[in-house]
């Protein structure tokens, strides 16, 4: 199993920027593909980036091609969302998900945290 804390959200401004984290537990990091989701106040939860267990392989919402870039480091079991040039519709509490290589679905989930975009 893997216990999955983020950080680093807050308030921005449109246009600022803010980097989150996802700290995992474990020794098996490496054996997961993470992702982030965001669900905003209203809305479904969404998938916003995935990557690969080996970090060459990733995925991106349409919305935030060019603005968020997901990596990871498997030697500090911890997942990244850069997200640059943020909107107002990026407000939304971000959600680490990690899903172990062979499953079909994300079946650990971290706490959230919330992102508010200022106009």
């Amino acid at each position: 199993q893997v216990q999955l804390v983020e950080s680093g959200g807050g308030l921005v401004q449109a246009g600022g920027s803010l980097r989150l984290s996802c700290a995992a537990s474990g020794r098996t990091f490496s054996s997961y593909a993470m992702a982030w989701f965001r669900q905003a106040s209203g809305k479904e939860r969404e998938l916003v980036a995935h990557i690969h267990r080996s970090a060459g392989d990733t995925y991106y919402t349409d919305s935030v091609k060019g603005r968020f870039t997901i990596s990871r480091d498997n030697a500090k079991n911890k997942v990244y969302l850069q997200m640059n040039s943020l909107k107002p519709e990026d407000t939304a509490v971000y959600y680490c998900a990690a899903r172990l290589v062979g499953q079909a679905a994300y079946g650990y989930w971290g706490q959230g945290t919330q992102v508010t975009v200022s106009a």
